[in-house]
């Protein structure tokens, strides 16, 4: 399987791209700061443990958590972050959800995988489409950065995103610049004690069952509800490679609002033993699509 195939439009924009001095995340900065946003709703069974904000953008209905609405609350649920309840954050934050959706379709449909990504094997950095499937992972799926601290993975979801129970995301040999962008047109379901990673971007809800767990990732929902259940979420990954700025970081973009361009940082080497410890410890998440390109066809030739 091509597992390399990328996206025209990505190679165009880091080949004349602007420098990345001028560039900015994918993920604004406001929308960064949201481990978990809805459009309407978030419903939360407690107790849920979430580091960065929890907020919706329109509605006010936040149960299962304190908030106060019009307002941002604390919460014992919610360290680093607050509850917001239809404020002026939660709002910036949902018109950066809908350009970062935008601009990650951009990138277009890349590599077709199987709808279930245990059977492809590890997948390298690059992008990918997946189609619907009754589960688009089974068991375990790894997600193999090759050496390249930039590494990222984008997968264009056709429909939804659905796991099975105690489904696990692997991510070896990557580090701080790294990204996971699950971009899904519809609802994504993430089932019961599965261990993802990766910032989910949904056009519509989004419900993590009992136990599951995102601790280098986000659940954003562009107009529907997230649902909790004795989860834990983390925006902001820390560990062996701490202060890279969590998932938000890598996957960039440059221009005016609806004229933007997706750029990505240049291929870095994996420092400090070349592996990454497990996903709940590390700075995860970015891209260096093109370097990793190009010593694929070195080992080609």
């Amino acid at each position: 399987m091509n597992t390399m195939k990328l996206a025209i439009p990505l190679l165009v924009a880091l080949a004349y791209g602007p420098s990345q001095a001028l560039a900015t995340p994918i993920l604004g900065s406001d929308l960064a700061s949201f481990t978990v946003l809805g459009a309407s709703t978030v419903t939360n069974v407690p107790t849920s443990n979430i580091v960065g904000n929890v907020g919706v953008s329109a509605g006010t209905a936040l149960p299962g958590f304190s908030y106060t609405s019009g307002l941002a609350t604390s919460d014992p649920q919610v360290t680093g972050g607050l509850v917001h309840s239809n404020t002026a954050v939660a709002q910036a934050a949902q018109l950066q959800l809908d350009s970062a959706i935008t601009n990650l379709g951009s990138l277009g449909p890349g590599t077709l995988l199987a709808s279930d990504l245990t059977l492809v094997g590890p997948i390298a950095p690059g992008v990918y489409t997946v189609p619907y499937g009754t589960t688009n992972l089974s068991g375990s799926v790894t997600l193999d950065g090759q050496g390249n601290a930039n590494a990222a993975w984008v997968f264009q979801m056709e429909s939804s995103l659905i796991t099975s129970d105690n489904s696990v995301v692997n991510v070896i040999n990557t580090g701080s610049g790294a990204g996971v962008y699950w971009n899904v047109a519809s609802d994504a379901t993430i089932a019961f004690n599965t261990t993802f990673v990766g910032n989910i971007l949904a056009g519509g809800s989004i419900s993590m069952v009992n136990t599951a767990t995102d601790l280098c990732g986000r659940a954003l929902a562009a107009t529907g509800q997230v649902v909790l259940d004795h989860n834990s979420l983390s925006g902001v990954c820390t560990g062996a490679l701490a202060g890279s700025g969590g998932l938000s970081g890598g996957l960039d973009v440059t221009g005016t609002p609806g004229e933007w361009t997706v750029v990505a940082l240049p291929y870095a080497p994996v420092t400090g033993g070349g592996t990454v410890p497990e996903p709940a410890t590390l700075a995860l998440l970015g891209l260096g699509l093109a370097a990793l390109g190009a010593n694929r066809r070195k080992r080609v030739n």
